[in-house]
């Protein structure tokens, strides 16, 4: 009895630092392969242990309200971090703007309309029937393209063809599967290994949509609060803001036109 009280109390030494090495993160849907890569090199680091959930900002940031366990939660923007804040579910002295998304209008490599030229324009061509983008009530990237889409002057024409994804991840999967001829995606996503070199892609001018600037949060009920600050520092190395300037994203530090 004794030997296998021993043998319990020494795996509860092990298990127990591991465990406390654990971070849930809530992530914008554009960060999906991007996030995905750093979370793969920062877990070489012995003891740790990071799971990823991905969704819209807005879904999440619901999910978050509700009581969802999340540890961090990175949004596609700034303002739904700074309401968890407000509403005293996040700490304030934790929110770290992380990078500036972008915007692109992609299409397939078939696709015979003249998208560099003729950028937003384009879109009244009658060869797009479908128009993908993520849902505005609740993705950043979607009243990004709504709003380029109004600042360009072409909304109310197409707005009948919009199709809207749940998230800008999903808008992007509509266009590259053939559901929808062109989309308002993030550049993340047409940099991603599942639409690079399968379509073109026109970035979208920064002074038609209001910048996406994307911030992080520690949630005020982690209990991981230590284990999840050295992962948002690890953000500020040299290999994470690499990936994430591999992916199209700018460091919010740059200007970048």
């Amino acid at each position: 009895m004794r030997k296998f009280l021993l043998t319990c109390l020494i795996t509860c030494l092990v298990v127990i630092p591991t465990s406390a090495q654990e971070i849930t993160i809530a992530a914008a849907a554009d960060l999906n392969a991007a996030l995905t890569e750093i979370v793969r090199q920062y877990s070489a680091t012995p003891n740790v242990s990071v799971k990823l959930s991905f969704g819209a900002s807005g879904n999440l940031f619901n999910q978050i309200r509700n009581g969802a366990p999340f540890d961090i939660f990175f949004s596609a923007d700034e303002d739904y971090p700074k309401q968890l804040i407000e509403q005293g579910l996040a700490e304030k002295n934790t929110l770290y703007r992380y990078a500036v998304g972008r915007l692109v209008l992609w299409v397939p490599t078939d696709s015979p309309v003249d998208i560099d030229h003729k950028g937003l324009q384009s879109l009244n061509d009658p060869y797009f029937k479908k128009i993908a983008i993520a849902n505005p009530q609740h993705a950043p990237y979607g009243r990004a393209a709504v709003a380029a889409l109004r600042t360009a002057g072409v909304y109310d024409q197409i707005s009948d063809r919009l199709v809207l994804g749940e998230n800008v991840s999903q808008a992007a999967q509509f266009v590259e599967s053939g559901n929808a001829q062109a989309g308002l995606v993030a550049l993340s996503h047409a940099l991603a290994p599942a639409m690079k070199g399968k379509g073109r892609y026109w970035e979208v001018p920064l002074n038609l949509y209001p910048t996406l600037n994307q911030a992080a949060v520690i949630l005020s009920h982690s209990q991981n609060k230590a284990a999840a600050m050295r992962f948002l520092e690890y953000l500020n190395t040299a290999p994470a803001q690499s990936v994430l300037k591999n992916y199209g994203f700018s460091h919010p530090s740059e200007r970048k036109q």
